[in-house]
């Protein structure tokens, strides 16, 4: 991290406002078919990386031909300011879902996530004022160049929320897996209905036993990380205690988001008398 950075990231008094805003987001955007979609239950990824392209994309490509086309693309590059404009309304919901999921008790995204959104709201409005200017006869060149920069400085800071913070990757990519078969409790240890968290070299693993047997799930959510351990077990689903995704215990599978992506799943074998996991 950078210095700029750092300080960006310890900069409290961004907290109060930041706050307030991701409160209202989770207010507004409550967990159900709308938050799935802005968050890609769907598509199998976060949604909001997809629809950045299209809104930087379209956005440096007018000011490209801005500069460089000539007189005879500026037409284009005001239709290109109309869509990338248009686009960035689905663009900032998903963002702005994406960013209340992860901002609550960690500092550095809640920080640098809301400087990142009002950099985008800045480049939006100029680049609004660009086409209002092009729209009345006049240049707006300079208005759309300067919304470029305000653009190229929000996408500094929305690479280091996905890429140094992690908001929006999957949270068990990285998990080290044993790979043979790991003793973990005593079978009585794990009634009918309940959730335990064990330990298999290392990783956190969720136990629980439902009425057509024993199921094992990575514990630590997807989404965000949340243990799952400590959610709520309705049959064969888990629901994340944190943000509330559903899981479906016997596999992984996805059954409704915010997650993204599914949950790694354990096979398990009783021996001995001890409850035994392994990665599938």
């Amino acid at each position: 991290m950078t210095d700029r950075l750092r300080a960006l990231a310890s900069f409290d008094r961004l907290d109060a406002p930041a706050k307030a805003v991701g409160k209202a987001v989770r207010r507004i955007v409550k967990p159900g078919p709308v938050k799935d979609a802005l968050s890609g239950s769907w598509l199998g990824h976060p949604l909001h990386p997809a629809l950045t392209d299209v809104t930087l994309g379209t956005l440096t490509s007018a000011v490209l031909l801005d500069w460089l086309g000539g007189e005879s693309s500026r037409p284009a590059a005001k239709r290109l300011i109309g869509i990338g404009l248009l686009s960035a309304a689905p663009t900032v919901a998903s963002g702005y879902s994406d960013w209340s999921d992860s901002e609550v008790g960690d500092d550095a995204v809640r920080r640098v996530g809301i400087v990142h959104a009002t950099l985008n709201a800045t480049a939006a409005s100029l680049f609004a004022a660009s086409l209002a200017r092009r729209a009345g006869g006049g240049d707006g060149r300079l208005l759309a160049l300067a919304g470029g920069s305000a653009l190229g400085a929000a996408s500094y800071l929305g690479g280091h929320l996905s890429f140094a913070e992690g908001v929006g990757v999957d949270r068990t990519v990285f998990e080290e897996a044993p790979e043979g078969w790991v003793a973990t409790i005593a079978e009585d240890e794990l009634q009918p209905g309940q959730l335990r968290c064990v330990v298999a070299e290392g990783t956190a693993v969720m136990l629980a036993r439902s009425a057509d047997g024993l199921h094992a799930l990575s514990d630590r959510c997807s989404h965000r990380g949340g243990p799952l351990h400590e959610g709520e077990l309705s049959g064969t689903e888990i629901k994340c205690p944190w943000h509330d995704s559903v899981f479906d215990i016997r596999d992984g599978s996805l059954i409704h988001g915010p997650a993204a992506y599914p949950q790694p799943a354990w096979e398990t074998r009783v021996r001995a008398g001890r409850i035994e996991v392994r990665r599938r």
